[in-house]
């Protein structure tokens, strides 16, 4: 069958019409659904009433789970997030606007894809935001793309404070070096890799050279016409690429009930773009 979809905005995004995620989906659908995930690096499904085994039988189609590393739900294969307790356990990130960030950027091996199901959603706010990496490199100026290819970013773990990256220094908190410009694994496309909430430093520069680089880089990321804001429905299930695309999220009332399940997908170690093309040339 021919899928049906709808554009979400013109930078990355589509929404997929006619599946019904609570059954198996045959594979041949499956295989129209990841390659409209690599086109345009964000998949919607709305009106989806899925167990958290539904959940899980879509994620295991494109890989093996990425568990939570860290907290009370350490291990699980789905991990609630929101400012609400299921089952005895608190939500994670359960308040307050985030910056723009990729699951997993610390660790050697950052997360592939995520997949959130809105069980609850406030009645406004709580908004997620995808910028797309490819279009955020391919936007800058042909001098800083050919500048950038050769550079290393350090990416610094820690959610005391989402608005604010942390200083150079924190050893004890997880941590990893990573190519500013990568190779998506499946496409072979450049994309930027690098966020507002994570990116510390450039490996290559002076801290005070590297802040500022990051902040221009950062500035293209989050440009309008770059970027989806999607507003939340029950039954909404939204998977995105973690190497195409950085995800943010918009305050809303911490009186108000939101809650997310998640799956992910791990991911293997990023390859720069310029050995990449290197490797492709011999």
């Amino acid at each position: 069958m021919a899928l049906q979809t709808r554009p979400l905005s013109d930078a990355l995004g589509v929404e997929i019409l006619g599946v019904d995620l609570s059954a198996p989906v045959p594979d041949d659908v499956m295989a129209e659904i990841r390659s409209a995930w690599h086109r345009r690096s964000l998949i919607l499904f709305r009106g989806q009433s899925i167990t958290a085994d539904d959940q899980k039988r879509f994620t295991r189609f494109f890989g093996e789970f990425q568990t939570p590393h860290a907290g009370a739900q350490m291990g699980n294969e789905t991990l609630i997030i929101g400012n609400v307790t299921v089952n005895g356990v608190a939500g994670e990130l359960p308040l307050g606007e985030m910056q723009f960030h990729q699951d997993r950027c610390y660790s050697p091996n950052p997360t592939l894809a995520s997949i959130l199901y809105a069980v609850e959603v406030p009645s406004a706010g709580g908004n997620t935001k995808w910028a797309s990496m490819y279009r955020a490199f391919a936007t800058l100026p042909e001098a800083v793309r050919a500048r950038i290819l050769d550079y290393h970013v350090r990416f610094n773990f820690d959610y005391s404070d989402y608005n604010a990256p942390q200083p150079a220094g924190w050893d004890d908190a997880p941590h990893h070096v990573h190519p500013l410009v990568i190779a998506h694994p499946e496409t072979g496309r450049p994309a930027l890799f690098c966020n507002r909430l994570m990116a510390d430093s450039i490996v290559e520069l002076p801290r005070d050279e590297g802040r500022r680089l990051i902040e221009e880089l950062c500035v293209n990321v989050e440009a309008p016409g770059n970027v989806y804001e999607h507003v939340w429905r029950v039954g909404d299930v939204m998977m995105w690429d973690n190497l195409a695309t950085a995800h943010a999220r918009t305050d809303f009332d911490p009186n108000e009930r939101r809650q997310l399940r998640r799956t992910g997908v791990r991911g293997s170690a990023p390859v720069a773009y310029a050995a990449h093309g290197a490797a492709a040339a011999g």
